[in-house]
């Protein structure tokens, strides 16, 4: 896993580039490149790291 993937761990904060109406999503787990989501508008989704590139959230 290369990229910000890299970096997501439970708890972290992060958005969806590309589903803004899903809210702030915190991390749940990240194995073998699967995160574990559970977003505000959206509930619990697992995200392919290799296809989309979360955007951890430092400032909520």
């Amino acid at each position: 896993m290369s990229g910000m993937g890299a970096i997501l761990e439970p708890g972290m904060l992060v958005r969806h580039p590309d589903k803004p109406d899903w809210g702030l999503g915190q991390v749940q787990s990240n194995i073998g490149g699967k995160v574990t989501v559970n977003f505000e508008h959206a509930g619990k989704r697992v995200i392919e790291i290799s296809r989309v590139e979360l955007i951890p959230v430092f400032d909520s």
